[in-house]
């Protein structure tokens, strides 16, 4: 039976340091692709897929990224969360867990932007979240990245099992910003900052994680360049102007 998840986090508190100057003055994921904001964009793909509440954390520019929730109408409910000092993405979500509740939950980059494949990939991951597994990890494909991506983070077996690239290897998948987690692999993690690699590692040596390919458009919002590529690739999609690789 697939779940529903009720309940999301979007992590916002990130400095942005390599999208600068863009971010000087305001939070990364309030920057714009496509006319909205991509923490917009976040949003209507959670309340898309049924999602009531999501929890946004906020430490750089806090105050706008406060303001925008404020001025946007439900749903999803949001609530916003200032850090005081970063936490960390593994952080920053056990920080918020009260606030998120006991069932499994959806965790969102703020910079993350895709576009849908034939399912939401939201209910892909919902979809693949069996009682077996803790974890659900959103990737993507390096090579149809138009991006710098390194040597890539994950292998996936035919399964759906991901393991970490090891020492000089180079494999086919990267992370795409979006999860879908159980709240109980934050239990013994530290109170404080951490990264939630420390969460997947520990479902990858239990063997209760797994990863679900992107079927659809996704772009990696690393620098002002990039963001620049990704509103071109947009436009040529709508304009018809331009065959990209992917369409």
């Amino acid at each position: 039976m697939t779940i529903r998840p009720h309940s999301a986090m979007i992590l916002a508190a990130g400095l942005a340091t390599r999208m600068r100057p863009l971010t000087n003055n305001t939070a990364k994921p309030l920057l714009r692709l496509g006319g909205r904001t991509l923490l917009d964009h976040a949003l209507d793909h959670l309340a898309d897929v049924g999602v009531a509440k999501v929890v946004v954390n906020a430490f750089w520019r806090a105050d706008k990224v406060v303001a925008h929730l404020a001025q946007r109408r439900p749903p999803p409910q949001t609530v916003a969360i200032r850090e005081t000092a970063l936490l960390d993405t593994g952080g920053g979500v056990r920080h918020a867990l009260a606030q998120i509740g006991p069932e499994p939950f959806f965790v969102i980059n703020g910079d993350a932007f895709w576009l849908n494949g034939p399912t939401p990939a939201l209910r892909r991951l919902a979809t693949a979240l069996k009682d077996d597994v803790d974890v659900v990890l959103l990737v993507h494909r390096t090579f149809q990245v138009h991006a710098e991506t390194g040597p890539g983070d994950f292998a996936v077996s035919q399964l759906g099992v991901p393991r970490r690239r090891r020492v000089r290897e180079v494999v086919p998948y990267i992370f795409a910003g979006a999860s879908l987690m159980r709240p109980g692999l934050l239990d013994s993690m530290p109170h404080g900052p951490f990264s939630l690699n420390r969460t997947w590692d520990r479902a990858i040596e239990t063997g209760r994680i797994r990863a679900v390919v992107h079927d659809g458009i996704w772009f990696h919002l690393s620098t002002p360049a990039d963001l620049a590529e990704a509103e071109q690739v947009l436009e040529a999609r709508i304009t018809g102007d331009v065959r990209w690789p992917w369409r």
